[in-house]
This record gives C-alpha cells, sequence and structure tokens, in this order.
C-alpha cells in the first residue's frame, strides 16, 4: 500500500489557525504486512523510527485501539520530502497517513469528520489536517467539540512559493512565544485583513492582496524566530510577490505570485546567505485531491 499526502501551509498572514491550503509537496508512505514493526525514513528527519515515537504508527496503532482489534504490524518506509518543524504540516501528513492507512487495513469506513477527532488527540489543528485530507484551500472554525470548515476554489493564477531557512521551530516554541491576550483592536485589525483575504482571492483581485495578509495576532511574536525577517519581505515585494506570510508556525515565509517565482525564490535565498543564514526555495501549486491511496 502506497499512501501519499500533500503539505499545506497555514494561517497565510491573518488567517490564524483557521486558513489551510494544500499544496504539491508530498510525504509517502510505502506499507505492508509484517511479523513486527519496522521503519525506514528517507529524507527529512531520518531518526524517526522508534514506533513509540513515530506519527504515523501511533496514529495507525489508535485506530486499531478504537476499533477494539489487535494491531496489524507492518513494515513502513516514509519518503519524508517535506522539511520538519518548518510550518509545511509535516506532522499532520503522519497523522493523516497513519489514519488512512490503519482504516484500508481493518477495511472499515470512517467520514472525514470521525478521521479528524482521530487526528485532533495528536495535534488540534485543523488548518493543517483538513489540507492533508481533503486538499485544496480551506476554511476552518471550531466551536467547543464542534469543527465546520468549508472547501473554496484557490485561483489558478497563483503560485506558490517558499523560502525555507535552516532553522527547525516546533509548534510547541512558536505557540508558547504568543501573547495570552490581543488588543481589541488588533482583533479587529485581522477580522478586516482575513475578509479581505478570502474575497480578494475568490474575486482574483489579487492587488489587495499585500495589504490583505497583514497580521496582527502571530507574525510580530513569530517573526523574532526568522532572522531578517521584515527584510526578507522587501527583497521578496521588489521581485513581483504579490502576498508574503509565515507559512504556519514558521520558519517558512510564504509566497503569493502570478510571476517571476523562480525570480522570487533565488532573491530570498541569496538576500538570506548573505546574512550567514542558509536556505533553499520551492515551488509548488494548489493540491487538490488531498490524500491518496494506492493499495
Amino acid at each position: 500500500m502506497r499512501i501519499k499526502v500533500p503539505a499545506s501551509t497555514s494561517n497565510i498572514g491573518p488567517g490564524f489557525d483557521t486558513l489551510g491550503l494544500a499544496v504539491s509537496l508530498y510525504n509517502i508512505f510505502e506499507v505492508e504486512r509484517s511479523d513486527r514493526f519496522e521503519i525506514e525514513i528517507q529524507g527529512y528527519n531520518g531518526s524517526m523510527t522508534d514506533p513509540d515515537r513515530n506519527l504515523f504508527i501511533r496514529s495507525y496503532n489508535r485506530v486499531f485501539q478504537l476499533f477494539g482489534e489487535g494491531v496489524t504490524p507492518i513494515k513502513l518506509i516514509q519518503r519524508n520530502n517535506i522539511p520538519v518543524a518548518r510550518g509545511l504540516g509535516s506532522s499532520a501528513t503522519a497523522i493523516a497517513g497513519g489514519i488512512e492507512t490503519a482504516c484500508r487495513m481493518l477495511k472499515r469506513y470512517l467520514t472525514v469528520e470521525e478521521k479528524l477527532k482521530i487526528a485532533f488527540e495528536f495535534e488540534p489543528h485543523p488548518d493543517n489536517l483538513l489540507p492533508a485530507f481533503l486538499g485544496g484551500f480551506v476554511v476552518a472554525c471550531m466551536d467547543g467539540d464542534g469543527l465546520y470548515y468549508e472547501k473554496l476554489p484557490f485561483p489558478d493564477d497563483i503560485k506558490i512559493v517558499f523560502i525555507v531557512p535552516d532553522i527547525k521551530v516546533s509548534t510547541e516554541e512558536a505557540r508558547a512565544i504568543l501573547p495570552d491576550r490581543v488588543s481589541f483592536r488588533d482583533a479587529v485589525s485581522n477580522i478586516q485583513r482575513v475578509s479581505l483575504l478570502i474575497s480578494s482571492l475568490i474575486n482574483k483581485d489579487f492587488s489587495k492582496l499585500r495589504k490583505a495578509v497583514s497580521d496582527n495576532l502571530h507574525e510580530p511574536y513569530r517573526s523574532r524566530f526568522i532572522p531578517y525577517y521584515d527584510e526578507l519581505k522587501d527583497v521578496c515585494y521588489r521581485n513581483g510577490a504579490e502576498a508574503v506570510f509565515i507559512s504556519g508556525s514558521g520558519p517558512t515565509v510564504g509566497i503569493f505570485t502570478l510571476a517571476g517565482e523562480e525570480r522570487i525564490g533565488r532573491s530570498g535565498v541569496e538576500f538570506l546567505r548573505g546574512k550567514g543564514i542558509r536556505a533553499d526555495y520551492l515551488i509548488t501549486s494548489v493540491d487538490e485531491r488531498g490524500i491518496l491511496a494506492e493499495v
């Protein structure tokens, strides 16, 4: 069995814990039955071979437990193409992949909502998990124990570039730095901008994107983890970017552009390298399908 799960970028500026977008960068999980658990990891985070710590195996085991079934051991080859601890949803791919694999092993059907309920035990962030399962551009709302979401069209005109500094930032670190309270003014500002962002994307009025991705809730704090973030944004905008924002909890920087994606990516990387910071860039598009399984 082969499971392919897309990366995601979340928040997209003002849409904190609300907006998520699946992109064409994938972690791939190849699974076969075995008499014991074996894990081989290729690519990023090659040390995560302990079944008790591996998110894919943990979520896989949880599904068996919930169905009251004995766990079927597997050999897992995990091809990690998504940088880890960079704000691109790598952990969400492992969780989604483990749940999907267990359901197929057991030949049991779960709705997306039921899968998400399991996934939330490991990572309660619908803005990454929903794109992993569904693909595309997703708006999520948590209300108590309930989850409400909509999948919206995302314009084909936009290319998505990521500048990935060689810096790791865990989600826990990135959340710990956030304040417990924000001002009424900042809250209103974000409501205005996330509304403008969604309407600009749906109406393809890209001239407003730069203003729309401005954020007051998390970027002023998380940008501390990204050296020269403000200067990097300026470099990207000067080279033709329509929108620049922190991807998820960072330190990856996400960029929307209509053209010149190679130029923007190179200029950002060259700027950071000039400051002594190793970085790479990725050019992606939207993944509309979400998790895919080949049996």
